[in-house]
């Protein structure tokens, strides 16, 4: 299939009139209205996001794809940030996972052990899942210390394509 320009790389023809002699749209219309679908079609749509603050725990897996997503090409992003830092030390770790294939695929982002309130991380992945795959989120939490490590986490699930 030969790849289409879209409208986003092609301006409108606007020194072009709309209708013609005949009272039907000009070519340079017609054809810049034709690539209205697949431009639209290309933008990535938001299916999921979640908002989380103050967590001081583990977080077991947990779907945020509503588990009936069509299969396609998706992008699982995240960003988390130490919102209060531990005593001694503490490390968080953010795995995102699906199915692709019917097989059960992971990311993980590396161990987040900054243990200051500076202390973020964002990752994002390409994914192709399966027809109503779940796409889950989890974390593993570790803090020392009397006063326990708290963070905030921030998820998106965008469709890019089928």
């Amino acid at each position: 299939m030969a790849q289409q320009t879209l409208l986003g790389k092609a301006a409108p023809p606007l020194t072009d009139a709309v209708v013609g002699a005949k009272g039907m749209m000009t070519p340079a219309w017609t054809r810049w209205f034709s690539l209205m679908p697949a431009t639209l079609e290309s933008i990535p749509s938001v299916i999921n996001t979640v908002a989380l603050a103050t967590q001081a725990a583990s977080i077991s897996a947990t779907d945020f794809s509503g588990g009936s997503l069509p299969a396609g090409l998706y992008r699982a992003s995240y960003h988390a940030r130490i919102t209060r830092a531990a005593t001694t030390s503490s490390s968080l770790i953010v795995t995102l996972s699906w199915t692709d294939s019917g097989v059960a695929k992971s990311s993980a982002g590396a161990a987040i052990t900054g243990n200051t309130t500076a202390t973020i991380q964002s990752g994002s992945v390409l994914i192709r899942i399966d027809k109503a795959a779940a796409v889950r989120y989890a974390t593993t939490y570790v803090s020392v210390g009397a006063t326990a490590m708290q963070y905030g986490l921030d998820l998106v699930l965008e469709r890019i394509k089928e």
